[in-house]
């Protein structure tokens, strides 16, 4: 019992610490102080521990010599090649679902997107976040691929840092809700059986987050480049 209960508060710490790195609220490069999060969080340093360890193995926490644990912050190559091979999979992932997903799998994608669409963030378009599971569109649809291999690519060795990004940039004035739109399409493609069709949607999708991202790295490019010109 008591092994029960420290496996199910390390789970919630698990949960709570990844939906605070997902949604920014620990943000990049963010030190990880088990003293500071037991504050934040009210769990003790013991399952803390242990959840920040699985965070490491999911590549949202790296750990650094001297300075311990942190919010994984990415290059921006790093991210691009992300996206990059985003795409490749989950629209080879989308092209599957197509062919094998059920009538009453597509009406649930519906359903999903119906609640999401209900979100206060979405309908304000300052920003699209999506529970891990079943209640992300991305997963769900990985998932009705049907092949193992790709699956545990998409919900496991890629699944947080999938998210993390996705939910940046979703951040973009605008983004929440045409990201919301363009899932409507992706499940029109679904429901058309036409594998080409579904690919291409899930494909577009990911292009258009990534160059939403690309814009806002050139910005933030920009405006260090301004900012270093006034101090100088």
């Amino acid at each position: 019992m008591e092994k029960l209960v420290s496996t199910t508060l390390a789970d919630r710490a698990f949960d709570m610490l990844e939906a605070a790195i997902v949604s920014g609220e620990l943000a990049a490069g963010e030190r990880l102080s088990e003293a500071m999060l037991a504050r934040r969080f009210g769990i003790s340093r013991g399952p803390l521990r242990e959840a920040i360890g699985r965070l490491e193995g999911k590549k949202l926490v790296e750990r650094t010599t001297h300075i311990g644990p942190r919010v994984t912050s990415l290059a921006p190559e790093d991210l691009l090649e992300l996206f990059y091979i985003r795409e490749a999979l989950e629209g080879m992932a989308c092209r599957l679902a197509a062919e094998k997903l059920s009538a009453a799998g597509i009406l649930e994608l519906e359903a999903l997107l119906a609640e999401q669409a209900k979100a206060a963030d979405v309908n304000a378009g300052v920003g699209y976040f999506q529970a891990h599971g079943d209640h992300d569109f991305h997963f769900r649809i990985a998932e009705a691929s049907g092949n193992r291999k790709l699956t545990n690519l998409l919900c496991g060795d890629l699944y947080s840092l999938l998210r993390l990004y996705r939910y940046r940039s979703s951040l973009r004035v605008g983004r929440a809700k045409t990201a919301l739109n363009e899932h409507r399409a992706i499940i029109k493609a679904l429901r058309s059986r036409n594998g080409d069709k579904a690919e291409e949607a899930m494909r577009a999708h990911i292009r258009n987050s990534r160059t939403s991202i690309e814009k806002a790295l050139r910005e933030a490019a920009v405006d260090a480049k301004e900012l270093d010109g006034a101090v100088k």
